[in-house]
């Protein structure tokens, strides 16, 4: 604050009460004004949290009896003498002179800055204005189980959050009802201590307050002086495709709601998949295994393969495909952060029976016959030895 606004304000008037009151008239005041002002209260005002401000700057001053001298021993001292810029006149002077700012201030001396620094010191404390501190909301975890289709293609869900909030009786303030919390007087109000440690300065919450910037004399039943309730949601929100089992994903904003105008945490949703009987993902990619006989896959053949979410595809089994070859079905996988989709990725598995009837065996007897001179193992010994 500087030494004009320090001057110039009437604490006596913001609370509405006369210099000569009495503490009692000014603690009244103060509660009376801070419930009616409190940022909490007035969340569609945003000239509320300034009032409060000064209310409560006042009231941290005036409540305090060394305080309180102090201010009137100053505004006693400077009367009505001040002049806004400086200089000397009929009946003025030049508050330069007395903070060591004038022309005849001593350079890095003793002068008029050392005759009210303890003054001021000592109503400050160095800790500047009072302020409320917006908080940022707390982060909220839950968690979701997707069918194997809902995970590939996106899907809505709903989810019912419980969260912090403020009191619904004490409408926040902490304090009970008829009573207001007054400024931490630890902290005046800022909610952090700075201190001193090796040449850097360090803030932490205050101990006093535990960062709230205020103290309840007379705590809420409901709350118990902190302010904050439990407060019950249901949001929707929308689950991308192609969210892979165990993954986390983070909805920006959507977790509990911020303090004094800070903004609200985000809700983080753990995703559990069920596994799919046919299908499987990799990446983007759905994958499925087709088995085919051996002629179709000796002959070729156009073997039809079911999609996760659509009509059958028509994959074509070239002459000679061997057992495992994977095929790409564009545009048939899970859907993409873009929006696009990903392909399905289809693995060839030959079917081999286990039961043959007397035909089947005579026609296997004669292809083994028939290609008795093709040896697929051909040479393989002598690869192997030598490796």
């Amino acid at each position: 604050m500087s030494t004009k606004d320090y001057l110039e304000k009437d604490y006596y008037k913001v609370l509405g009460v006369s210099k000569t009151a009495s503490q009692d008239e000014i603690k009244q005041s103060y509660r009376t004004l801070a419930r009616a002002n409190h940022p909490d209260a007035n969340t569609d005002d945003p000239t509320a949290e300034e009032r409060f401000k000064e209310i409560s700057e006042a009231y941290n001053v005036l409540s305090d009896e060394k305080r309180r001298k102090e201010y009137d021993d100053a505004r006693s001292l400077f009367g009505g003498s001040y002049r806004p810029g400086g200089g000397t006149g009929a009946g003025g002077f030049d508050l330069g002179d007395l903070f060591g700012q004038g022309q005849g201030a001593p350079s890095g001396g003793a002068g008029g800055g050392e005759r009210l620094s303890d003054l001021f010191g000592g109503l400050f404390g160095g800790r500047g204005r009072t302020t409320t501190q917006p908080r940022r909301g707390a982060d909220v975890e839950t968690e979701t189980r997707l069918t194997f289709g809902e995970a590939a293609t996106g899907v809505t869900r709903s989810f019912k959050l419980s969260s912090e909030a403020a009191c619904s009786t004490c409408r926040g303030t902490g304090a009970k009802a008829g009573t207001a919390p007054r400024v931490c007087p630890n902290c005046s109000g800022t909610g952090h201590d700075n201190r001193n440690q090796g040449g850097f300065s360090l803030s932490e919450p205050c101990s006093e307050c535990k960062g709230r910037g205020l103290v309840v004399d007379d705590p809420c039943p409901t709350c118990s002086g902190s302010g904050r309730g439990k407060s019950t949601r249901t949001i929707q929100t929308r689950i991308p495709g192609g969210v892979s089992d165990g993954q986390r994903i983070r909805l920006k904003g959507k977790g509990a709601p911020g303090e004094h105008g800070g903004p609200a945490g985000d809700l983080y949703v753990v995703v559990h998949v069920q596994a799919h009987s046919v299908f499987g993902k990799s990446g983007d990619n759905l994958t499925i295994t087709v088995p085919v006989t051996f002629p179709e896959a000796a002959l070729g053949a156009d073997v039809r393969v079911p999609t996760l979410n659509g009509l059958p595809v028509t994959v074509k089994i070239p002459p000679g495909t061997p057992n495992g070859r994977t095929f790409r079905v564009r545009g048939k996988g899970a859907t993409r952060r873009d929006g696009t989709a990903g392909d399905m990725l289809v693995t060839v598995d030959v079917a081999v029976p286990d039961r043959l009837n007397e035909e089947a065996r005579e026609a296997l007897e004669k292809f083994r016959a028939a290609t008795a001179d093709q040896d697929p193992r051909s040479g393989l010994e002598t690869r192997a030895k030598g490796m």
